[in-house]
């Protein structure tokens, strides 16, 4: 399921055209993800769909970094002054995941701040059918918002480097 993208050959976007280009991609990507995400939450198995959104969203996030250039990797192969830029500009967004190496303790974390959502899906389960669908389309919904503001702190880092003149990592 997860692509094996090589970490030399994706750079930051080098324009606007290109940040929104990368930007509608990976909200496509987000909503793929989301729709499996609500597959698996309408299976009456409970914690099946907290562990697999775990996983999905893990992966989500390394993909979502990857595409605009501000994977770990990435951000490491920055000049110094640059990397400090791209830090400074995701903790500017409140793009915590943003050039972070992403483990399933950062995405408990994350996944914590919609506990609620977690709870309510659960419970949902308890009834037949009705919560199934609730449990699935609350799932969809909450794992689409995650991944949404994770792909706009993206794009906005990627537009201050961009603005700074950054445009790819050094060779």
């Amino acid at each position: 399921m997860r692509s094996k993208k090589d970490t030399n050959s994706t750079v930051l976007p080098v324009s606007e055209t290109g940040i929104a280009a990368v930007r509608e991609r990976c909200r496509q990507l987000v909503r793929r993800r989301a729709m499996l995400s609500a597959g698996v939450a309408a299976v009456p198995i409970p914690g099946l769909d907290v562990v697999t959104d775990l996983r999905l969203f893990a992966m989500l996030i390394d993909d979502i970094n990857q595409e605009f250039g501000l994977s770990e990797q990435q951000i490491g192969r920055m000049q110094p002054k640059f990397r400090m830029l791209a830090y400074e500009a995701a903790l500017g967004v409140g793009g915590m995941l943003v050039g972070k190496l992403v483990t399933r303790e950062v995405v408990m974390q994350v996944l914590r701040r919609t506990g609620f959502k977690v709870a309510a899906r659960q419970a949902g389960k308890l009834v037949p059918l009705a919560g199934q669908l609730a449990s699935a389309g609350i799932g969809f919904f909450a794992f689409r918002q995650i991944g949404y503001q994770h792909v706009e702190a993206c794009a906005k880092v990627a537009q201050e480097l961009l603005a700074a003149g950054v445009h790819q990592p050094p060779a």
